[in-house]
C-alpha cells in the first residue's frame, strides 16, 4: 500500500508559490531553517551573560529577542529570493553588489567604529555591515561575468570579475577587515577556477596568494598580533580564546545542560564570534556534530547539485555560494577550536547579527534559486521532472 503525504500545494497547482515548492531543493531548505532554529535556541542560552558587557541593557533576554527578529529577516529574505528566476538572481546579486560597494566607500567618513574597524553604518537601532551584502554579489557577479567571457571573445569578462574583486578587497582592507578579505578571496579564486579559467591564470592567482598574505602581515599591525598570539600563546594574553576552549572542553559529549553554561560570563562575543563554544558547553559534542553536520549537507548536497547545472553561470555561482557559507563555516569552528587564529567572523544563521543574518539569507536564497529543479535546468540524465519528490 502506497504512503500519502500532506502537501501544502497540488501537483496541478501552476501558482508562483506552487512551481517553487515543487521545484525547491527541500533538504537543503530545511537544512538552513534548522540552523536559524538553533541559533534563535542559543540565544537564550548567551543573552543573559552578553547583556552584562553593556549596563544600558536590563532585559535578559534583549539579544534572544532581536535574534528572532533577525532571523525572521533571515528566513523571509532566503524564501524570497529563492523564488527568483537566474536572470533576477543576476541583477538582485548586482544591486547587493553595488549597494556595498558605495556603501563600504562611504564607512571612512559615516562609519561607526568598533576596536579600530568601521565597518557598521549606524541606522538608529540597527547596524549595517555592507560587506556582508557585497559577497554573494560579487560571486554572483563574477561567476555571470566569467560565464559570458566564456561565450564571447569579445567581452572581458574575467578583466571586470577581477576589477570588482579588486575593488571590493580594496575597501574591506580600508576598513581594515582580513578575515572576510581573505574569505572573498578564497571563494573569488575557488569561482575563478571552477569556471574553467586557463590554468596559467590558475596558477598566478595561486601564487600570489601567499605574497599577498605576507604583505598584509607586514602592512596591518593588528593582523601580525593576532598571529603572533596564535603562534606564540605564552608571550601574549591569550583569554579570549582560552576561554572559548575552555567552554567547549567542559561540554563533554551532552554538555552541563540548558542554561547551565559557566564559561560563557567569560567569553567576549559569546553571542557572535564565539556562540559556537557556548552551544558546546550547555550541548555538548551531540550539538557540535549536529551543526557540522548540517553544514557538511548544506555544501556537499549543494555542491553536487550545482555540478549537474546545464548552465555554467548557474553551476559556477550556486557552486560558489555554497563554498561561500561552507568556508564561513569552518573559519569560525575552527577559530573556536583554536586551529586558527581570530577572525571576527560570524557562524553562519547561528551568530547573533542583523547583517550577517540577513546576508546569509540573501546567499542561501540565491543558491536555492539557481539550483532549483527547472525543465532544462539540469543536465541530460539527471532528474529534473519538477514534481516529483526530493
Amino acid at each position: 500500500m502506497s504512503q500519502s503525504y500532506a502537501h501544502p500545494f497540488s501537483r496541478s497547482d501552476q501558482s508562483v508559490l506552487a512551481r517553487w515548492w515543487w521545484t525547491v531543493d527541500r533538504p537543503l531548505l530545511l537544512a538552513v531553517l534548522a540552523l536559524m532554529f538553533i541559533g534563535v535556541v542559543l540565544s537564550f542560552a548567551s543573552s543573559p551573560a552578553a547583556i552584562l558587557a553593556d549596563e544600558s541593557i536590563s532585559n535578559p533576554f534583549h539579544y534572544s529577542y532581536r535574534m528572532m527578529v533577525f532571523s525572521a529577516a533571515g528566513c523571509a529574505t532566503m524564501l524570497m529570493t529563492s523564488i527568483l528566476s537566474a536572470k533576477g538572481v543576476r541583477r538582485l546579486a548586482v544591486l547587493a553588489l553595488i549597494c556595498g560597494i558605495v556603501c563600504m566607500m562611504l564607512l571612512p567618513f559615516i562609519g561607526d567604529e568598533v576596536k579600530g574597524a568601521a565597518r557598521w553604518i549606524n541606522l538608529g537601532p540597527f547596524s549595517l555591515q555592507p560587506s556582508e551584502f557585497a559577497k554573494p554579489g560579487l560571486i554572483v557577479f563574477a561567476a555571470w561575468m566569467f560565464s559570458e567571457a566564456g561565450k564571447s571573445q569579445g567581452v572581458p569578462g574575467v578583466s571586470i570579475a577581477v576589477g570588482a574583486w579588486g575593488m571590493v578587497v580594496a575597501l574591506l582592507l580600508i576598513q581594515p577587515d582580513i578575515g572576510q578579505t581573505l574569505l572573498v578571496t578564497t571563494t573569488f579564486a575557488a569561482v575563478f577556477f571552477m569556471a574553467g579559467m586557463p590554468l596559467k591564470w590558475v596558477a598566478g592567482v595561486a601564487g600570489a596568494v601567499p605574497v599577498a598574505a605576507v604583505g598584509l602581515y607586514f602592512t596591518f599591525s593588528h593582523m601580525r598580533d593576532r598571529l603572533d598570539r596564535f603562534f606564540s600563546p605564552e608571550t601574549a594574553d591569550t583569554h579570549q580564546i582560552d576561554r572559548a576552549s575552555e567552554a567547549i572542553r567542559a561540554g563533554g559529549l551532552v554538555g552541563r545542560g540548558i542554561g547551565e553554561g559557566v564559561m560563557k560570563r567569560h567569553v567576549p562575543d559569546l553571542h557572535t564570534d564565539f556562540i559556537y563554544s557556548v552551544g558546546a558547553e550547555e550541548y555538548g559534542l551531540v550539538l557540535s556534530l549536529l551543526i557540522i553536520g548540517l553544514y557538511g549537507f548544506i555544501v556537499l548536497r549543494g555542491m553536487r547539485k550545482a555540478m549537474k547545472l546545464a548552465d555554467p553561470f548557474q553551476q559556477t555561482a550556486a557552486a560558489g555560494l555554497f563554498m561561500l557559507i561552507g568556508l564561513q563555516a569552518c573559519i569560525n569552528v575552527a577559530v573556536n577550536l583554536s586551529l586558527i587564529p581570530t577572525k571576527g567572523m560570524t557562524l553562519p544563521f547561528i551568530s547573533y547579527g542583523g547583517s550577517s543574518m540577513v546576508a546569509m539569507g540573501l546567499t542561501a536564497g540565491f543558491a536555492l534559486s539557481l539550483t532549483r529543479r527547472l525543465p532544462g535546468a539540469y543536465e541530460p540524465g539527471a532528474n529534473i521532472n519538477p514534481r516529483s519528490r526530493l
